[in-house]
């Protein structure tokens, strides 16, 4: 189902749009859903990139605390040798 919308635009780009649509011979109804769309899926991009890096950093952290202790399980295993 289709939500109605009072949109205001900046002169410059809703004067381009229009330009633009005059080309593609698009309506500019279905041009302003395709340009939402587009924008949400880039949103929702950088949203997961951002949450990928701070997981990775959460990991990293977590990596390297098992290390430090695998390398002192090691050098406490070496010394019994």
């Amino acid at each position: 189902m289709a939500k109605s919308l009072s949109l205001k635009l900046e002169e410059n780009v809703f004067d381009e749009a229009e330009k633009l649509l005059k080309v593609i011979k698009m309506p500019r109804n279905a041009y302003i859903n395709k340009a939402v769309n587009h924008y949400n899926h880039l949103v929702r991009k950088k949203i997961l990139a951002e949450k990928l890096k701070l997981e990775s950093i959460a990991v990293k952290n977590n990596s390297m605390d098992v290390l430090k202790d695998f390398e002192a399980t090691l050098k406490d295993n070496l010394w019994k040798l």
